[in-house]
């Protein structure tokens, strides 16, 4: 078997469309092999679209994503083979227990007898549902339905295992579970994981991220290298003239804060020490104001211009 890449995804000026409605333009990145990569993107930014590709549910265009070394739309049943999938949607059978429901997935990827009822034992004793096997599905919580849906996903013995949305509907003790599982097959079983999530939080646990604007890559690093680029603290004025506020800031301090939906942004270091001076600079138009180390949805303001909301359009 040929050594898996250093580069375990390649996607290179890859474009997709929904007749007129332009879902993914020009996009290229690299997902390296053994790491957590996550998509972090409102609805309508392309996230969606580019997981059911990755997935192989919606074709590449020839010469436009490689995986494990293999042209996705040359080869697309050898990439599946090494593929493990989690989507957003339940794809279980309730009236079937959790055993049947890999039992038959398993059937799927051509795994019989002893084989088959190994790999079961094993990821259902993963995921902690050992002495759950033989209830139906439809008495199970949310996260434990998840959890099927994580060992279906590994039963396969992926390379990849690809998430949409994975902490959708699960309360944060299930999502709590959920990282811890997903960092054990990364860490013990070498699986790369891809993922898609509009979630902050879950953002930041990611190795890498790309984050995605309205089918366009706006920005990929380690989540912390993207929040050192803003520099310093985030400064946020609230007030009712944002435009007058901006350009006093700009005249007085040499400064190019931002203003959105009736807020003044402003990138500085040492932010709480630069407050006093704001304040006297703008006598009775500031309503409030915060003060804070950058976040994602700063990266997200500062690459794009704008707040992350959804789209009005969806994937």
């Amino acid at each position: 078997m040929s050594e898996t890449p250093t580069n375990i995804v390649q996607v290179r000026r890859l474009s997709h469309h929904y007749g007129d409605r332009t879902a993914l333009a020009d996009l290229s990145l690299e997902v390296r092999a053994g790491e957590i990569f996550g998509f972090l993107g409102p609805n309508g930014s392309g996230k969606t679209t580019l997981f059911r590709i990755l997935s192989t549910l919606i074709p590449a265009p020839p010469g436009t994503v490689c995986m494990l070394g293999m042209d996705l739309a040359a080869q697309r049943d050898a990439v599946r083979r090494h593929l493990g999938i989690v989507f957003q949607s339940p794809s279980l059978d309730k009236q079937l227990t959790a055993e049947e429901n890999l039992r038959h997935h398993g059937h799927l990827y051509g795994l019989r007898g002893r084989e088959l009822g190994r790999r079961i034992d094993q990821m259902l004793d993963r995921v902690g549902l050992s002495d759950r096997r033989h209830e139906r599905v439809e008495r199970f919580s949310g996260g434990m339905r998840r959890r099927v849906e994580l060992a279906k996903g590994m039963l396969n013995q992926p390379k990849i295992l690809l998430l949409d949305e994975p902490s959708t509907g699960l309360d944060p003790a299930a999502r709590i579970d959920l990282w811890q599982y997903l960092t054990h097959v990364q860490k013990n079983d070498g699986v790369t994981v891809l993922l898609t999530t509009h979630l902050m939080d879950e953002a930041d646990r990611c190795d890498r991220l790309a984050i995605m604007d309205r089918g366009r890559l706006a920005a990929c690093d380690a989540p912390a290298a993207m929040k050192e680029r803003i520099g310093g603290d985030v400064i946020t004025l609230s007030t009712r003239q944002p435009a007058q506020a901006a350009q006093i800031i700009h005249d007085r301090f040499a400064l190019n804060p931002e203003t959105l939906d009736g807020l003044v942004r402003i990138e500085r270091s040492r932010g709480h020490e630069f407050i006093p001076q704001l304040i006297e600079a703008l006598p009775g138009l500031v309503d409030s104001v915060s003060v804070g180390k950058p976040t994602l949805e700063d990266v997200f303001i500062h690459t794009t211009g704008r707040f992350f909301r959804d789209e009005p359009v969806p994937d």
